[in-house]
């Protein structure tokens, strides 16, 4: 299994963003979940998870132990925020332009 790089909470942010940054949680949710993705099945040089595999990984993981609806609640403000985008079901990291 590859391991993706995923980028910090400074690389996403925008300076221009009026939101708050993201809770802490949310961000060490992102880092588990983005330790458990592997190379999409359709594009290699996307690192991905299916949604249901990574609820799975966010609830059984030791260090968040998150409840179902915390970990549903990180998943959607981390792709609100644009950490992962959506395809048929499979959470895809996105990657930031050089």
């Amino acid at each position: 299994m590859d391991i993706v790089d995923c980028t910090t909470e400074a690389e996403m942010n925008d300076l221009s963003d009026p939101r708050p940054p993201l809770p802490e949680w949310v961000l060490n949710a992102y880092d588990v979940v983005c330790a458990h993705s592997h190379n999409s099945n359709s594009q290699e040089d996307v690192q991905s998870i299916p949604r249901k595999q990574a609820l799975e990984v966010l609830h059984s993981a030791d260090e968040l132990a998150l409840e179902s609806e915390d970990a549903n609640h990180a998943l959607t403000r981390l792709l609100e925020r644009g950490y992962f985008y959506e395809v048929d079901g499979e959470l895809r990291v996105t990657m930031p332009e050089d």
